[in-house]
């Protein structure tokens, strides 16, 4: 009797689990999808090995992004938030550019959380380094593929779009940047 109740507390806890881990990995879906438009001609730039929009290709949107814990899995790119970059307009935060030489970062726009993760820093762990960066900008989910955007597609959820002053503070050889499998976690400051 006793080996019964064993047997059936171990299958329900690990039904338990299973639920809660496909509840959270179906927590945020697309919403949604926008048809790219060619981008006028002198317009996308390609810095940073930016993608450009294709016309009448269809890209995913979303309004959300993976649940943020102590070390959340994230991809970084690069990014720049200098005026006439590839970054496209000013910074979400406060309608300013800013320097690439300082570590800043944007947010995929689940995480961005409508500006509530603005001018606060965030801890970046990658290439067995870690770095705080400022988020001063949101890497559009929800929109892409117009001037706003520099005619680029919209950000999947999980980046952390990063100046070149990340990248370096990560230790991450010039030639190896562009995007990296990380994790981050909001600072405790």
């Amino acid at each position: 009797m006793t080996n019964r109740k064993t047997i059936s507390l171990i299958l329900f806890l690990l039904f338990s689990v299973f639920i809660i881990a496909k509840t959270d990995a179906q927590s945020c879906q697309p919403s949604g999808k926008i048809k790219g438009k060619k981008p006028p001609k002198d317009q996308c730039n390609k810095n940073n090995d930016s993608e450009c929009c294709e016309q009448g290709k269809y890209y995913t949107t979303y309004k959300c992004s993976p649940t943020v814990g102590a070390h959340t899995k994230a991809v970084l790119t690069l990014n720049s938030f200098e005026k006439g970059k590839d970054g496209g307009g000013p910074s979400e935060c406060d309608s300013n550019y800013h320097s690439d030489d300082i570590p800043i970062v944007a947010l995929s726009t689940g995480w961005f959380n409508n500006m509530k993760r603005c001018f606060r820093n965030v801890t970046i762990y990658g290439n067995g380094n870690s770095v705080s960066a400022m988020v001063v900008d949101e890497c559009d989910s929800t929109m892409g593929c117009d001037l706003d955007h520099d005619y680029q597609p919209p950000c999947n959820n999980n980046i952390v779009d990063a100046s070149r002053a990340v990248w370096k503070a990560l230790g991450v050889p010039k030639s190896q940047w562009g995007e990296m499998d990380i994790h981050w976690a909001d600072d405790n400051a």
